[in-house]
């Protein structure tokens, strides 16, 4: 089979590429400044913080399929998935993942694995039971794109300074009045302000990084298999299910809510610090992506 050019969004990649300066430029100087006034031991805390982000990278698959309750299932037990998720990696080059089915009624998807070749596309019961074939092969091939553009390992490295400064601002916390109370001096309490800033500031800045990958996801989505409107069609209703969903299914995955196609919770949330852009402005875009296919051959 022939394999898909894969198309690229500009746009979104200088807006991908332009939050990854700003949050190397935020470190730089977080480092800069606590290096100036107060001595924390950072190499040992970047190594602790570094260890427990590798091990968090290496072993994500396992951690997320254990915290899920997702199974690996094979190619005798769910055969139109499998076939499914076969011919879509044959049109974009990828090793084919494994496979696992979580056992919820909550409709929705989720991709893991430090690697392509040791990636893992998850899917719910619910999922498979609310939507046709072709708009489930439109969210596997979002998780698929995930996985071509190794997002895990994308966040789990951008994650890496935000955690060393979540452990300087806890530590400096103790540091500055003690454990009898006693303040130490105004060096700690700076270190503690830059910390707390460059840690927020980060955590809104990886969560932009983050919708913008969604974004990617859908359009990859849209290009693998020709058809965006029906992940658009997937998207709404996999929405439409959520905000009708009791909130005790929701609370059972409220783990997962990064990782899923669309997060599973129930009423509004601020878009400011949501993982996952609206749901309106993805079908927005991909409807933009249709019209775009049907005026040019060269997207077919």
């Amino acid at each position: 089979m022939q394999t898909l050019k894969w198309q690229t969004d500009r746009g979104l990649t200088a807006r991908v590429t332009l939050s990854y300066v700003v949050l190397g430029l935020l470190y730089l100087v977080f480092f800069t400044i606590i290096s100036a006034y107060f001595n924390l031991g950072i190499v040992p805390m970047i190594g602790i913080a570094g260890f427990m982000i590798m091990m968090q990278w290496f072993f994500s698959d396992r951690i997320v399929l254990w915290s899920t309750g997702a199974k690996i299932v094979t190619k005798e037990q769910y055969p139109m998935l499998h076939a499914m998720v076969e011919n879509l990696v044959a049109r974009v080059n990828l090793p084919k993942p494994r496979i696992a089915v979580i056992n919820t009624n909550i409709p929705n998807a989720f991709a893991t694995g430090r690697s392509p070749r040791s990636s893992v596309v998850a899917v719910t019961t619910g999922l498979m039971g609310t939507l046709e074939d072709e708009e489930l092969e439109g969210v596997i091939a979002h998780e698929l794109t995930h996985v071509k553009n190794r997002d895990v390992t994308v966040i789990t490295l951008a994650s890496l300074f935000s955690t060393i400064a979540w452990f300087v601002m806890h530590s400096t916390m103790y540091r500055s009045y003690g454990y009898g109370g006693r303040q130490q001096g105004g060096g700690i309490l700076l270190v503690f302000i830059v910390a707390a800033i460059v840690w927020f500031l980060s955590f809104l800045i990886i969560r932009a990084i983050s919708r913008y990958r969604e974004f990617a996801a859908d359009r990859g989505a849209a290009f693998m298999t020709g058809k965006p409107l029906k992940l658009s069609s997937a998207l709404m209703k996999i929405s439409g299910r959520i905000k009708v969903a009791p909130k005790a299914e929701l609370q059972k995955v409220e783990g997962m809510n990064a990782f899923f196609i669309i997060p599973a919770i129930g009423g509004s949330i601020a878009s400011l610090f949501s993982t996952h852009p609206p749901v309106e402005v993805r079908i927005k875009r991909l409807m933009d992506i249709e019209a775009a296919m049907r005026d040019s051959k060269t997207y077919r």
